[in-house]
């Protein structure tokens, strides 16, 4: 233990560290990173505790044609997909093959720009789940037409549909979302109370925004911080005094010293998750420069300096957008899904790396699928579509809810192969909130309508992906 303390910078001395002046700070800064060789080596082993567990949130906004991602490979139900998608449909060669354990003999594939997706889901470390979406109560064809059903505000509306996918209440436009009322209830595991467990790679967002928690925002480069505070630069230098200066001075007025402290906190965040950051080497895992992969990889230094930081429990979100595909669908998803196929293989080869694959599990989001029949050369909104999840935590290697036959005018087909979802987003997310530390007890205060499908007293998970 007393080993332990000498190598691991902990965040009480990086605030009494970093609270001198900037001139100061600078140089601090500069021996720190010449200490990096060996500080950083205790950062990343395993003399992490075990109990730390992270949830890594994508949004695939725009409405992600996911059965363009998951597709059957042979048989009638191929047949099926292949005169329903039509011009948009992958031939049988060109999809990876993926054997999902509980196929029962039917065959499937993934895009061929996804390559990665393939390894993972075969070495049991990704799952799809689907025909997942948003639903109050479970709801057939019939029911959607009838006029007195239950149905999701504003369905096949981006913003709407968005919004609900991170709130978990589809009844009502909330101000908060799941991942933020999940923060409420554990964030007292966290020593840190200074920054935010919740981190976003992609600025304000409803999800990790809870009744007392927010987002703490970053870049794919690190802490935002104050522009030009505390450079290599005597300019930014002098800047930096004058700013610490006016934080630092008392204030009568009630207004001006809220203001002040809110901003003087900021600084001092900033500078403790810049830190922290800046004493985790580079990784042997290499990164694509693509804006995703280099938004994991700046996941992956975080999650690397949890103990420096003093987490137990962090929520991650990133926004990966340009999916409403109504033109071009083959081209821009060809390569789309190859820049998410690799850097969800980038990310899982660092966690491999450093030791935490059992401890964080990512797990994608959408607006909508798009429906099945083609535009001319795209496709449209729809609703329910296929999820995946990534992590050594996951039972890998199968398709969890029920894949639908895709064939037009089923029981499931509202029209042009919109399909009603036949899994809910609150499974979805009930089984992630359970794996992460919510109590069965809490999980309906989370989620509003989940005993509509879910009894949480019952002794099985809602869908099972999930080793808990």
């Amino acid at each position: 233990m007393e080993e332990k303390k000498k190598n691991i910078l902990s965040r009480r001395r990086f605030i009494g560290q970093t609270s001198c002046a900037a001139v100061g700070y600078t140089t601090l800064l500069s021996s720190l990173l010449n200490l990096k060789a060996f500080e950083a080596a205790a950062v990343g082993c395993s003399e992490q505790p075990d109990n730390y567990k992270a949830l890594v949130c994508v949004l695939l906004s725009g409405g992600a044609d996911s059965y363009n991602m998951l597709m059957p490979r042979g048989g009638i139900a191929f047949d099926d997909y292949l005169t329903t998608r039509s011009n948009l449909a992958i031939p049988a060669s060109s999809m990876l093959q993926i054997d999902p354990a509980s196929a029962a003999g039917q065959l499937y594939g993934v895009h061929p720009s996804m390559p990665e997706i393939q390894t993972m889901f075969q070495s049991g470390r990704l799952a799809f789940i689907s025909n997942v979406g948003t639903l109050i109560q479970p709801t057939t064809v019939q029911q959607f037409y009838s006029g007195g059903h239950p149905l999701p505000l504003g369905l096949f509306s981006h913003s709407d549909q968005i919004q609900q996918w991170q709130t978990g209440r589809p009844h009502e436009r909330s101000a908060t979302g799941w991942g933020g009322r999940i923060s409420d209830l554990i964030n007292s595991m966290n020593t840190n109370q200074n920054i935010s467990m919740n981190i976003s790679l992609s600025g304000t967002n409803v999800f990790q925004r809870g009744a007392s928690s927010i987002e703490y925002a970053i870049t794919n480069q690190g802490s935002v911080g104050i522009n030009g505070y505390t450079q290599d630069w005597l300019p930014d230098i002098i800047r930096s005094q004058a700013i610490d200066n006016m934080l630092d001075a008392s204030y009568v007025d009630i207004y001006k010293s809220t203001y002040m402290n809110t901003i003087k906190q900021s600084r001092d965040s900033g500078i403790e998750f810049q830190a922290a950051i800046d004493m985790i080497p580079e990784f042997n895992q290499p990164f694509s420069e693509s804006y995703l992969s280099q938004s994991f990889r700046m996941i992956a230094k975080t999650i690397a300096a949890r103990e420096i930081l003093g987490f137990e429990r962090q929520i991650f979100f990133v926004n990966y957008g340009g999916w409403d595909h109504h033109d071009e669908l083959l081209n821009n998803q060809a390569a789309m899904l190859s820049d998410l196929s690799r850097a969800l293989g980038d990310f899982n080869g660092v966690m491999n790396e450093i030791g935490t694959a059992e401890n964080v599990t990512t797990f994608t989001i959408s607006d909508f699928a798009r429906t099945l029949t083609s535009n001319g050369n795209g496709t449209d909104h729809a609703w329910g579509g296929n999820a995946m999840v990534m992590g050594g935590a996951v039972n890998g290697g199968d398709i969890f809810g029920n894949y639908p036959s895709l064939a037009l005018g089923t029981s499931l087909d509202l029209s042009d192969g919109a399909l009603v979802p036949t899994t809910s987003a609150d499974e979805y997310m009930a089984e992630l909130a359970l794996w992460f530390g919510v109590q069965p007890s809490e999980l309906n205060e989370i989620l509003p309508n989940l005993s509509n499908f879910y009894d949480t007293n019952s002794p099985g998970l809602p869908l099972g992906f999930l080793n808990i």
